[in-house]
């Protein structure tokens, strides 16, 4: 398949998903979200993990709004629906994905990047919701996705004043897991996705599908969910398998 909004690549196992409208700084349109929908119905078996990045100098500065137009309400809904619906094959695919971000993480880039399971930013990288100086609302998942981590009054006042929130203070409220140097981000995350890709697929299905929907979960709930999911991904032979070597080598 042959792509005009993204890079796709897979080596050993770890996937490069790559935004590549640079001229754009990498604002999303219909069919960007649509080349990633692509990507994550049709994943080979061989893909562990995936890197998410954008290419040049941004990683994504949202809504590409020269493509905004104006639509009736139910087509509003239907395209946010849409938006969701790619957005959640990242988070949910039972693939974990590692992002690598620089630069800016605007708008729907937040909502795109915060799907991410790891997510590793450059010391240049800075967030802002600009939605309020839009006159719009977020559309992307940012109202649950992204308020889940920093928590409800603080993406309330981040989209009121439509600052920006730099790279340490977003590694503070959680929206990075790591800060490293300029031009460090995706030979991180490649570091990262390298380690990732060696744990059990059934571990990595468990951790990426079940903490959030656990995380919903009334606390009774949420045992319940966490002993079936233990059966699953603790009965298989490849667990077996590595359990049995790690005794063997304690062992030895």
């Amino acid at each position: 398949m042959t792509y005009q909004f993204i890079n796709y690549s897979v080596e050993n196992g770890v996937a490069h998903l790559q935004l590549n409208r640079p001229e754009k700084k990498n604002a999303i349109n219909d069919s960007l979200c649509l080349e990633i929908e692509h990507v994550f119905l049709n994943l080979a078996d061989e893909v562990k993990v995936i890197v998410l990045s954008g290419n040049g100098p941004e990683f994504c500065s949202g809504l590409d709004l020269q493509e905004h137009k104006a639509r009736e309400p139910f087509e509003v809904v239907k395209h946010s629906n849409m938006w969701h619906r790619v957005f959640g094959h990242i988070r949910d695919s039972g693939i974990p994905v590692v992002a690598a971000m620089h630069g800016a993480v605007i708008g729907g880039g937040l909502e795109l990047g915060i799907c991410a399971h790891v997510r590793v930013t450059e010391e240049n990288t800075f967030y802002r919701l600009p939605e309020g100086k839009h006159g719009i609302f977020v559309g992307g998942g940012a109202s649950v996705n992204v308020s889940n981590v920093i928590g409800v009054s603080r993406m309330t006042e981040m989209m009121l004043t439509g600052r920006d929130v730099d790279a340490e203070e977003g590694l503070r409220i959680g929206l990075a897991h790591y800060v490293v140097g300029h031009g460090e981000a995706l030979a991180k995350a490649f570091e990262i996705a390298k380690g990732i890709s060696k744990n059990s697929k059934y571990s990595n299905w468990a951790m990426t599908t079940g903490l959030s929907r656990i995380g919903n979960m009334s606390a009774q709930e949420g045992m319940y969910t966490e002993s079936l999911i233990c059966g699953i991904t603790q009965t298989s032979e490849e667990v077996k398998a590595r359990i049995d070597a790690f005794l063997n080598r304690k062992k030895s």
